[in-house]
């Protein structure tokens, strides 16, 4: 009887830009799993669930492999909150945050669904030395504002500010808030320059909305997490570096939220410091 290949995949759209394949790629060749393939498909809500049943049914696999192969998703926009209702099961974390971004198939046939961002936006922070603050800021209120709340959650000893375009988007993080007992202190965009006078700051937005800000640093700041991975730098991001403060970027939460994508996918636990490791030498050579 042949090796079965195992397969797991990314999808989102746009997708063409994933780094995905590359990190897990390189964490199987690490791990010497050498019947694992990991692929990339644009999928975006209108076609997810159509797509989802038919890897259900086979469709979208080797033929000469046996039945149930595929072992995960990684999802990306906009399929983090497209996909919850879709599942058997997902961890409270990825229900409070309302954004899953791992898929993983079980051997029963449920579909279990995880959030690796938040681990990996704390452990990003740990391996930096940041892992307790007084204070912090966030900038913006998306899906990944609220995956960034709830790994400050742990970390901040008192509120936590973030600085908001939309107000109205605030709902959205009424569970969350509820779930990991944070204290927020919601600040119109207005004020969004007073975020560099915070011990760190985690910029959430999309691409140039806080451009601006770079003018307005201080002299002296903390640590800067800006999630965005491309275009980088990000001017916020240069300016933070020309004051001599810490900067963590897009790269950091993906390698860190993707190590854990491999751990629940694979079951390879333990060696975390080996699959970061090789991510981080896979986008070098990249």
């Amino acid at each position: 009887m042949s090796k079965t290949t195992r397969r797991a995949a990314v999808l989102g759209s746009p997708i063409a830009h994933s780094l995905s394949p590359v990190l897990h790629r390189a964490a199987y060749a690490r791990l010497g799993l050498t019947d694992w393939t990991y692929g990339r498909y644009e999928v975006d809500e209108q076609s997810f669930q159509g797509f989802l049943a038919a890897l259900e049914r086979g469709e979208l696999g080797d033929p000469a492999d046996d039945e149930g192969t595929w072992a995960g998703l990684s999802l990306t926009m906009p399929l983090k909150r497209v996909v919850i209702p879709l599942l058997d099961e997902a961890d409270p974390t990825a229900l409070a945050v309302n954004s899953v971004n791992t898929l993983i198939f079980r051997p029963d046939g449920s579909k279990y669904g995880a959030n690796t961002d938040v681990p990996g936006l704390a452990a990003a922070l740990r391996e930096r030395g940041v892992t307790a603050v007084q204070g912090a800021a966030v900038l913006g209120a998306g899906a990944t504002a609220g995956s960034a709340l709830a790994a400050l959650s742990d970390m901040v000893k008192g509120p936590i500010t973030i600085y908001v375009r939309n107000p109205a988007k605030l709902a959205e993080f009424e569970g969350l808030i509820a779930h990991f007992g944070i204290d927020l202190d919601p600040r119109p965009w207005s004020e969004a320059q007073g975020a560099a006078d915070f011990e760190l700051v985690v910029n959430t937005t999309p691409a140039g909305a806080a451009d601006a800000l770079a003018d307005h640093l201080p002299q002296r700041v903390g640590t800067l997490f800006d999630v965005l991975y491309h275009p980088w730098p990000t001017a916020l991001a240069a300016a933070w570096s020309t004051r001599g403060g810490a900067v963590l970027g897009g790269q950091d939460l993906l390698v860190h939220q993707a190590v854990r994508q491999v751990e629940l996918m694979t079951g390879v636990e333990g060696r975390a410091s080996e699959i970061l490791a090789a991510m981080r030498e896979a986008l070098r050579e990249d």
